[in-house]
C-alpha cells in the first residue's frame, strides 16, 4: 500500500478538507472553522497512512477507531468521511448544522456513518476513548491472538484532543488510568494551538503537558509542526511501535491556518470567517474562490485509489480473521456470542433462584453479578474504590484487569477504576461503544452527580451501560448528609432515555438485571440499599414478569381500597407495615411497589389506572425528594419524602427523625385522608 503523493497533490487534498469546512460554516453562518483549517494536514496524514477502515462497512469490528474529542471541529470529520467514501453525500455537507442533516453541529453517534461517538462536551472524547482502548485490550486477551492482526482486539484507537479537553478534569482522570494500565493501543494527536475562545491559553493554562502526560505513564512525542506531514507520519509509526504505553503526539498548529486576517487568534475559533475573508483565505492558499464545496478531480482520483487500497487491506485482514477462527473455534464462538449478546433462554429464572432471603439490595446485586459472571461471560466492570461496599463487588473467579494472573494483564473482568468517578462513567461508555463487553460500574448514589455528564452521554448514544449505585438514602446513617442522597433518584429520572431501577428485595433486584440484559436499549441505573431488607411477601402464583411492568400490587385489600400507597426500594416494606397499622384502624390501603417508573410509564393507561385509580387517594413514600411520583399521585396526592438534606446518626434514629416509621407515616396518612 502506497501513501506517497506529491507535495502539490497533498496540498490540494488538505485544502479540500480545509475549505469544505470553511464553506460549510460560512453557509450555515454558524460553526468552528479554525480547528479544521489547522488540523486538515495532520489528521489527513493519520487517516491516509495509518487508519484501517472500510467506508462501505462502518461497523466492521476490526476497524481502527477515530475519536474527535474536540467535537466543535466537526466539519473536519465530516469532510474526511465524505472524501473517504462514507455514505455522507455532498448535499449533507451543504446542510451543515441544519435540522435533520447528517452533519449536526457536533458529531453524533448513530446519526452519521463513521462517527464513533458523540463528542462536544470537552474531555469526554478522550475519556471514552480510554474505555474503547481498554475494551480492545481485554478483547485481545480473552478472545484474540497476539500473533494475528486479524484477531479480535488487534485494532487501535486514534484521536485528536485539544487544550480544552486537557483542561477538563475528566480527561486527567481517564489519562491517569490509561497510563497506569499501559493501554498501548491508544494514540492521540494533541492539537497544541494555544488558543481558546477567550484568547490565548496563557490566560488560564500554562502547565507542562509533556511532563504531565509522562508522569501519567504515557509515551509523549513532542516538537512537531502541524505542517510537517513526513514528521507526523514518523511520529505515528513510533506511537504504533510503542505497545506498552498510550501515546500522545504533541502537534503545534495554527488555528485558522490560511486566513491571514485571523489565523493564530481566538477569532478563528467559533465563528464564520465572513464572505470577504473566505475569498481572501482561498486566494492566499491558491484555492479557487468558486465554486463552494469544491472537490477537485485530482483529489477524487487519489482518494478513489486509496479507498480501493483500504478495502484491499480489509480483505487481507478478513482472511486473517478466518484463519484465527479456524485455529481457535472455541474463542471464535465465544466472541460471536458476546457480539450477538447471546443470553440463556431462562435468564430471569436462573437469576431469581435463591434470592428470597433478607439482605441489602446491594448484596443481592453482588449475588446476581456473580451468577452473571458465568451466565453472561461478556460482562465486565467494577467500582470507584468501593468494591468492599458491594458497589459492585469483586467477582470471584474472573480475574482482575491490570494484574497478570497467568493469562496476561487484560484477561480479567474485574476493573479497579480508582477514585475517578468522572472518568469511570466515560470509560464504561467507551467499553460499551466497543461492542464486545457489556460494562457495569458503580459507586455510592450520592456520587452519581460526578457521573452525570457521562450518563447523559450514554443516553444520547443509547449505550448499554449499567451504572450500579448503592447507599441510596439517608439510611446510610452516620456518614451524614454529604453521603446521603436526596435528589439523586429524581435527577436520574429526568434524563431522557435513562431507565432507573430501585428494587425492594432480592427478587426485584434479580428481575431488574434480567430486564437490563434482555430488553435495555440504553443506559440503566440501579439504586440499591446499604441496609438489610426483608423479602416482600408474595402469593405462590405470583408472576415475576409483572415486576417488569415497572409497578405492581404487592399488598391488596379485601374490598375497594380507601387509599393507595406507592413506594420503591426500602420504603415498600415500610408501606406494607403502615398498611397493616391502617387496617387496624379500618382504613384499607393497597400497596404498590414501583421498582421502575420508566417501565410503568410505558404501560397502557388502563394498567396504570388498575394500580392507582383516579378516584382513590394516593400517597407516595420514598426516602428522597420523591417528586417523580407527582404524576401518579396527582396534584392533591400526598408525597412523603425528604424536604431537606439528611443528618448524621444511626439509621434507626434517622428514620424516627425524618418520619419514616409505620406510626409516623400512618398518622400522616390519617391526617391526609381526614379520618
Amino acid at each position: 500500500m502506497s501513501t506517497d503523493l506529491s507535495q502539490k497533490l497533498r496540498q490540494q487534498v488538505e485544502n479540500t478538507i480545509r475549505f469544505l469546512a470553511v464553506d460549510a460554516v460560512q453557509k450555515a453562518n454558524s460553526g468552528h472553522p479554525g480547528a479544521p483549517m489547522a488540523l486538515a494536514g495532520p489528521v489527513f496524514e493519520l487517516w491516509d497512512s495509518q487508519l484501517r477502515f472500510d467506508p462501505e462497512d462502518p461497523d466492521w469490528p476490526m476497524r481502527d477507531r477515530f475519536v474527535l474529542s474536540n467535537g466543535h471541529a466537526s466539519m473536519l470529520l465530516y469532510s474526511l468521511l465524505h472524501l473517504w467514501g462514507y455514505k455522507l453525500p455532498h448535499e449533507e455537507l451543504v446542510k451543515f448544522r441544519q435540522l435533520g442533516a447528517m452533519t449536526p453541529g457536533h458529531p453524533e453517534y448513530r446519526e452519521t456513518p463513521g462517527v464513533e461517538m458523540t463528542t462536544g462536551p470537552l474531555g469526554q472524547g478522550i475519556s471514552h476513548a480510554v474505555g474503547m482502548a481498554l475494551a480492545g485490550r481485554m478483547t485481545a486477551a480473552q478472545f484474540g491472538d497476539a500473533e494475528n492482526r486479524g484477531a479480535p482486539g488487534s485494532h487501535k484507537i486514534y484521536g485528536v484532543l485539544s487544550d480544552g479537553d486537557l483542561m477538563e478534569g475528566i480527561s486527567g482522570e481517564a489519562s491517569s488510568l490509561a497510563g497506569h494500565l499501559g493501554l498501548g493501543n491508544l494514540i492521540f494527536l494533541y492539537d497544541d494551538n494555544k488558543i481558546t475562545i477567550d484568547g490565548g491559553t496563557s490566560l488560564a493554562f500554562t502547565e507542562n503537558v509533556k511532563l504531565r502526560y509522562e508522569a501519567y505513564g504515557w509515551h509523549v512525542i513532542d516538537g512537531l509542526d502541524g505542517r510537517d506531514a513526513p514528521g507526523i507520519r514518523v511520529a505515528l509509526e513510533r506511537a504504533k511501535a510503542e505497545t506498552e504505553r498510550p501515546s500522545l503526539i504533541m502537534v503545534s498548529t495554527v488555528i485558522g491556518l490560511g486566513s491571514k486576517k485571523i489565523e493564530g487568534t481566538s477569532k478563528a475559533h467559533g465563528a464564520p470567517l465572513g464572505s470577504d475573508e473566505v475569498t481572501a483565505a482561498k486566494q492566499n492558499m491558491d484555492w479557487p474562490v468558486e465554486p463552494d464545496f469544491l472537490v477537485p478531480n485530482e483529489v477524487k482520483a487519489y482518494l478513489a485509489e486509496r479507498i480501493a487500497e483500504k478495502r484491499s487491506e480489509r480483505s487481507a485482514i478478513d482472511a486473517q480473521t478466518e484463519a484465527w477462527r479456524t485455529a481457535a473455534p472455541e474463542r471464535a464462538a465465544a466472541w460471536d456470542a458476546a457480539r450477538a449478546r447471546t443470553l440463556p433462554a431462562n435468564l430471569s429464572e436462573l437469576l431469581c433462584e435463591g434470592m428470597e432471603g433478607e439482605a441489602a439490595t446491594r448484596k443481592h446485586s453482588g449475588t446476581v453479578l456473580q451468577k452473571l459472571s458465568e451466565l453472561v461471560p461478556f460482562m465486565a466492570g467494577g467500582s470507584a474504590d468501593l468494591a468492599g461496599s458491594a458497589a459492585p463487588p469483586i467477582i470471584k473467579g474472573v480475574g482482575t484487569v491490570g494484574i497478570d494472573e497467568g493469562q496476561g494483564r487484560f484477561a480479567g473482568r474485574n476493573i479497579h477504576f480508582g477514585i475517578r468517578e468522572h472518568a469511570m462513567g466515560a470509560i464504561t461508555n467507551g467499553i460499551a461503544l466497543d461492542g464486545t463487553f457489556i460494562p457495569y460500574s458503580g459507586t455510592f448514589l450520592i456520587f452519581s452527580d460526578y457521573l452525570r455528564p457521562s450518563i447523559r452521554m450514554a443516553a444520547l448514544m443509547k449505550l448499554r451501560s449499567i451504572f450500579v449505585f448503592t447507599h441510596d438514602s439517608f439510611f446510610v446513617g452516620e456518614d451524614g448528609p454529604t453521603h446521603q442522597p436526596v435528589e439523586q433518584v429524581d435527577s436520574l429520572h429526568l434524563i431522557p432515555g435513562v431507565t432507573v431501577f430501585r428494587p425492594a428485595d432480592g427478587i426485584e433486584t434479580a428481575m431488574s438485571y434480567a430486564w437490563i440484559l434482555e430488553h435495555a436499549e440504553g443506559p440503566v441505573t440501579l439504586a440499591l440499599t446499604r441496609q438489610n431488607l426483608r423479602p416482600l411477601e408474595r402469593p405462590a402464583d405470583f408472576d415475576r414478569e409483572s415486576i417488569l411492568k415497572g409497578g405492581y400490587i404487592v399488598r391488596e385489600t379485601a374490598g375497594k381500597p380507601n387509599a393507595v400507597i406507592l413506594a420503591s426500594g426500602s420504603e415498600v416494606m415500610l408501606a406494607c407495615e403502615t398498611a397493616e397499622k391502617l387496617a387496624a384502624d379500618g382504613i384499607h390501603a393497597r400497596v404498590v411497589s414501583i421498582p421502575c417508573l420508566e417501565l410503568l410509564n410505558q404501560q397502557p393507561e388502563s394498567y396504570i389506572d388498575s394500580l392507582v385509580p383516579d378516584n382513590i387517594p394516593a400517597i407516595a413514600v420514598e426516602a428522597g425528594s420523591a417528586q417523580s411520583f407527582r404524576a401518579l399521585v396527582g396534584r392533591r396526592g400526598l408525597i412523603w419524602g425528604m424536604q431537606g438534606f439528611g443528618a448524621s446518626g444511626p439509621a434507626g434514629t434517622l428514620a424516627e427523625h425524618f418520619g419514616f416509621t409505620p406510626d409516623q407515616l400512618s398518622a400522616r396518612i390519617h391526617e391526609h385522608l381526614g379520618v
